[in-house]
């Protein structure tokens, strides 16, 4: 039997980040009965990555406990077992091959896997912006955040952009990549703010070099 359990701590700061995606209702409202395709890809259980740290209890074995990071080949180093393949897995996953193992060594084993540092989805879940702007950059996503709050945290376009055939490139749940025009210029100079549509974590945003 495998337990999965988060932190309340971890559960308030990542709050914002899943009502962002559409994994918890806002206060007041009721879930949807189905959730728009679009938001399908993000909708995903929260997988183990790199950097993150989790800590594995066994109950009635705190010999065998420990509170380890994700090394970067996505393993961790567990007491009697040695290394656990934990990067791409859910937590639950990760504690039921835990239990599957330890079962040579003890007598129906009861693992927890609990996340103790959510890491790894701080770059996951980042903005990035390229191209003819001011200073590229790739930014922390924030609930609300637009095309234009992203732009302007690279410092706005350079005298060399051409900021109407800007792009917004976004990764699709299929693996494909979904790409969006972007009429910056229209945003930035004339206000017009029908293409400065919310990001979400993960989207590159373009802006091309005009043509000389």
């Amino acid at each position: 039997m495998s337990i999965v359990s988060f932190p309340r701590r971890i559960l308030r700061s990542f709050a914002p980040f899943a009502l962002a995606l559409g994994l918890l209702p806002a206060a007041g409202r009721t879930a949807p009965a189905a959730e728009p395709p679009a938001a399908a890809e993000f909708s995903e259980v929260y997988r183990i990555g790199v950097d993150d740290r989790v800590q594995v209890s066994v109950w009635r074995n705190p010999e065998l406990s420990v509170t380890v990071p994700v090394r970067p080949d996505g393993r961790i180093s567990v007491p009697l077992l040695g290394d656990v393949m934990a990067g791409g897995r859910t937590p639950q996953e990760v504690a039921a091959d835990i239990e599957s193992r330890l079962a040579t060594y003890v007598r129906d084993p009861k693992v927890a896997v609990i996340l103790v540092e959510l890491r790894s989805h701080e770059f996951i879940s980042r903005v990035r912006v390229t191209g003819a702007v001011r200073q590229p950059v790739s930014v922390p996503y924030r609930q609300g955040m637009t095309v234009l709050d992203a732009v302007l945290q690279a410092g706005g376009v350079n005298d060399f952009a051409a900021p109407n055939r800007a792009r917004l490139h976004r990764r699709r749940a299929d693996g494909g990549v979904e790409t969006r025009d972007l009429r910056l210029g229209d945003i930035l100079n004339g206000g017009r703010l029908e293409s400065n549509v919310e990001v979400r974590p993960g989207d590159v945003i373009t802006v091309p070099e005009r043509a000389l």
